[in-house]
C-alpha cells in the first residue's frame, strides 16, 4: 500500500472512491447518492487544495485502486490557519489494515512542513471503531454536538475531537 499526496489525475479515482465509501457507510456526512460532484468540480476542488498551504488531500493506493482518502482543510482565517479539519475515508472491505493510521501518520509529518498545530474532526458517537482509530492516533474527545445528524429520521449525536501538535 502506497499513502501519497493526491494528484489532480486522481480526480475520477476519487470520486468513485467517495461514492463507494458514501454507498457503504451509515455516518457519513452526505448519504448514498446525495453527493453529487462533476469531475470538473473534483479536479477544481483538488486544484484549490494543492494550491493551499494549510490544506491537502491524501490517498491511500492499493495496486492502481484507490482504497482511502484523508482531507485536511485548513482554516481560512489568522486566527486558526494553524488548524485543519480531518475528512477520513477507507473503503469497508479495507478497514482494519492499518491504512487509516497510515493515513494520521502521513498526515503529521506533512503538518509539521505547513505549522499546522491542531486537527479536528466530528465523528457519530456510536462510529465506535472511528473513535478507536483516532484515539489510538492521539485524539481525545473535546466536547459534544447533541442531535448533530439526523439518519433515517433519528438524531445522532457527534463528539469534537482534536489533537494538538504542540510539543
Amino acid at each position: 500500500m502506497i499513502i501519497r499526496q493526491i494528484e489532480q489525475n486522481d480526480a475520477e479515482n476519487l470520486l468513485v472512491l467517495v461514492k463507494q465509501i458514501e454507498m457503504k457507510s451509515d455516518y457519513m456526512l452526505f448519504g448514498p447518492a446525495e453527493r453529487n460532484i462533476t469531475l470538473n468540480q473534483q479536479m477544481k476542488l483538488i486544484e484549490s487544495v494543492l494550491q493551499a498551504r494549510n490544506s491537502t488531500i491524501l490517498v491511500a493506493e492499493e495496486g492502481k485502486m484507490l482504497v482511502g482518502y484523508l482531507m485536511a482543510i485548513g482554516g481560512k482565517a489568522k486566527r486558526n490557519r494553524h488548524s485543519a479539519y480531518i475528512v477520513i475515508g477507507i473503503l469497508q472491505s479495507e478497514r482494519g489494515k492499518g491504512i487509516g493510521t497510515g493515513l494520521f501518520k502521513t498526515l503529521e509529518k506533512w503538518a509539521a512542513t505547513r505549522e499546522i498545530l491542531r486537527l479536528e474532526l466530528t465523528v457519530v458517537v456510536e462510529n465506535k471503531s472511528a473513535i478507536a482509530l483516532y484515539k489510538k492516533v492521539g485524539f481525545e474527545i473535546e466536547g459534544l454536538k447533541k442531535h448533530s445528524l439526523l439518519i433515517d429520521d433519528t438524531f445522532f449525536d457527534e463528539y469534537y475531537m482534536g489533537k494538538s501538535l504542540v510539543n
